[in-house]
């Protein structure tokens, strides 16, 4: 077991620092894809950087370069047909979003790209079965780490001599006729150079399952307006599209289940990172008795390509009244995005309780200038636990 203070592999460290990035839901997710770029890009982006020795500015370009290539290729293949053939979207997506992190920080010259490229499209792999884990571990994994280790190991290959097919994307048997019925390779360049896909994606204020966060807007603002109570609550309904609402029904991880986080917002009158990871929370019976007003509707008429992970809110009081508010977008996406305090303020709230505050500031500090940072391993000392 690795001690807060070990030095390991690139590969090693991309893998772990990936999963713990993902394994408690508080990394971005892009909408329209559902795949979660930032647990892969920056892990990566930062374990290569300190191999090689990089500066700041070249971490921004190298997670920037992730963000893209996961999610274009998982547009090429097309997200909907992965999952169709029950493949983890997002595992799919992952490995190259570590190849183009990884890739850009090696550097190569085109023939060496391509021989990365070939190394990590072998790799490509992911089982849609990370519904059914109930620990967020291998669903961890499945997001995030092992595509940040696939990415990693392809590029330190190639680093190392490794030689490889250059034509893996277009010439026979390639990646794209292998895993899609129906691929669309120009979705790999379309917009390339003016459309980023780091600043698409949204920055989660919560730390739960992405389908949950309008949700949790959504309540926060009636009981803001309303000042209700456990007391004086009768029932919930929560609308949520049919897609978003398969993954946060009553799941077996609190920081999943749309009843249990809602059910703890009532009580606590706030999400937190600490209450919507308390698992022991789920058996307390003030909670369980909640959880048994609020109703989910998986709600067709909610899958709009354009708000993909809305929701609607409908709270109904003892005295009959009843409250409803709905959020196309929740706050973090692009459409309603979060400010630099408040993404700090997240941090804060992460990074306290484990490095302390004096570090956690002078964190907050550095990666707010990362691009004046002359070699990434001066972050060394700041991030240990």
């Amino acid at each position: 077991m690795l001690t807060p203070n070990a030095r390991t592999t690139a590969v090693n460290a991309a893998l772990v620092n990936a999963m713990l990035a993902h394994a408690d839901e508080t990394d971005d997710v892009d909408p329209v894809t559902k795949a979660h770029p930032g647990s892969v890009a920056v892990p990566v982006a930062l374990a290569m950087a300190e191999r090689e020795g990089r500066s700041g500015m070249d971490v921004i370009r190298a997670v920037t370069l992730g963000y893209d290539l996961g999610c274009r290729v998982l547009n090429a293949l097309g997200a909907d047909h992965v999952r169709a053939t029950h493949r983890s979207a997002e595992g799919t997506s992952a490995t190259f979003t570590a190849l183009g992190a990884a890739g850009a920080l090696a550097p190569f010259d085109e023939r060496e790209m391509r021989f990365a490229i070939s190394y990590a499209a072998q790799q490509m792999s992911g089982l849609w079965s990370w519904v059914s884990d109930e620990d967020h571990v291998e669903k961890a994994f499945d997001f995030a780490g092992m595509g940040a280790r696939n990415g990693v190991t392809a590029v330190t290959m190639v680093q190392a001599g490794f030689t490889g097919v250059a034509d893996v994307l277009d010439g026979p048997h390639n990646m794209l006729q292998a895993l899609s019925a129906n691929p669309h390779p120009e979705e790999m360049v379309t917009t390339l150079g003016t459309r980023f896909f780091v600043t698409e994606t949204a920055i989660k204020p919560y730390s739960v399952g992405y389908p949950i966060q309008a949700a949790v807007d959504s309540f926060l603002a009636l009981k803001k307006d309303h000042a209700f109570t456990t007391s004086t609550v009768q029932k919930i309904v929560v609308s949520l599209p049919e897609d978003g609402a398969r993954i946060v029904d009553n799941s077996a991880m609190p920081d999943v289940n749309l009843q249990y986080i809602i059910a703890v917002a009532l009580i606590d009158g706030a999400v937190t990172f600490a209450n919507s990871h308390a698992r022991e929370r789920m058996s307390d019976g003030q909670v369980q008795a909640v959880q048994r007003r609020i109703q989910l509707v998986a709600d067709r008429g909610l899958m709009n390509p354009d708000a993909p992970r809305s929701a609607r809110v409908e709270v109904t009081l003892t005295t009959g009244e009843s409250f409803r508010h709905f959020t196309p977008h929740a706050s973090g996406s692009k459409e309603n995005p979060l400010n630099t305090a408040q993404v700090a303020a997240k941090a804060r709230d992460l990074m306290l309780p484990v490095i302390g505050a004096r570090r956690t500031e002078t964190l907050i500090d550095q990666i707010d200038r990362l691009e004046t940072l002359t070699n990434v391993r001066e972050l060394r000392s700041l991030l240990g636990a």
